[in-house]
């Protein structure tokens, strides 16, 4: 059984309920549909209530599989409102509130911040900054998190790391020269994302050019303080560095090169890139070369799960990424 097939069976043990505010895109609403009907979540359709169930309709789709929500219901979206604003930390009023759940996004991402829904699914119809900024005006970051990143999962073919064939690596998509402050937020993000998806107990490496300070320059300087940062906030979790890539995941690199005790080294199930240049690079090296399956990019330092698809992915890709997203709801429970 493959990686996906194993999350696909988790999200039917527990569906969660996932909140799709471009519900009558095309794509979305089948992909919905298909989700929620094969009883992997249960779908939140948000929008126009007229138009969705014609469209619905048009399309063939069993309404009942939806739950449809009128964002223009008046009694609902007061109660919304006034539950959002009751919540603890809350920056918005209710007017500003208000105006922005016209917008079928923030009426989402509302209702889950009252706990109506678990995920927010978006991504076609908004763009990538859309989806960020209304997560952090709406749902916020989590603790201790200043950071928005993302992360990945790799099923490599032939590769015999510590968790079989599959790799998380982060962060290839969002950040593109994160500080160090924001680098160990990334490793800080990704242990917890990992932990609620796959039960793994994360095992992260800080990644360089450079193993235990084997080379020197401010690149390095920079993935060191990242890493005393992340030890410092978060000392219950696994991470060490700096590794360059085959001393974190080939034990027999590890021997050689990391000449001190490391629970890490030479088994690391997460890499933490040092910029989007390196991970943007390494994942398509990744794929093209090694074959891999690359699941993501998962968005992660929000507080609950806000998932950004990609606008060009296609239905089965669209699925895959819902699944994943529900999954990491329910093990963030």
């Amino acid at each position: 059984m493959g990686v996906l097939d194993q999350i696909y069976e988790k999200a039917k043990v527990n569906p969660q309920r996932v909140a799709f505010p471009e519900a009558a895109n095309e794509k979305m609403m089948q992909a919905a549909y298909e989700t929620g009907k094969e009883g992997f979540i249960r779908p939140i359709l948000v929008g126009d209530a007229a138009e969705l169930n014609a469209l619905c309709k048009e399309r063939g789709y069993e309404t009942e599989v939806f739950t449809i929500v009128d964002i223009q219901e008046e009694t609902y979206r007061q109660r919304l409102i006034a539950d959002y604003v009751a919540l603890p930390g809350t920056l918005l009023k209710e007017r500003a509130v208000g105006r922005r759940m016209e917008n079928p996004l923030y009426f989402a991402m509302v209702m889950q911040a009252v706990g109506e829904a678990d995920v927010t699914f978006a991504g076609i119809d908004n763009t990538t900054g859309d989806v960020l900024i209304a997560g952090q005006t709406i749902i916020g970051l989590q603790p201790g998190i200043s950071t928005v990143s993302s992360i990945g999962l790799c099923d490599i073919p032939g590769f015999e790391g510590s968790e079989g064939t599959l790799l998380a690596v982060g962060d290839s998509a969002v950040c593109t020269n994160p500080s160090a402050g924001q680098l160990a937020d990334i490793a800080v993000s990704a242990c917890d994302t990992v932990k609620s998806l796959l039960d793994w107990e994360p095992r992260c490496a800080m990644i360089s050019y450079s193993t235990l300070g084997s080379g020197q320059s401010e690149l390095v300087d920079k993935v060191v303080e990242a890493l005393h940062i992340a030890q410092e906030k978060r000392p219950d979790l696994k991470i060490d560095g700096e590794f360059q890539l085959d001393a974190a995941i080939k034990p027999e690199v590890a021997a050689k090169k990391v000449l001190r005790e490391s629970e890490v080294a030479g088994k690391a199930n997460v890499l933490i890139w040092p910029d989007l240049n390196v991970g943007n690079t390494a994942v398509k090296l990744i794929q093209t070369f090694g074959h891999a399956d690359a699941y993501g990019p998962m968005l992660q330092g929000f507080n609950k799960v806000v998932c950004d698809c990609s606008r060009g992915a296609p239905v089965s890709e669209i699925k895959g990424n819902i699944v994943i997203s529900a999954v990491r709801a329910a093990g963030n429970k």
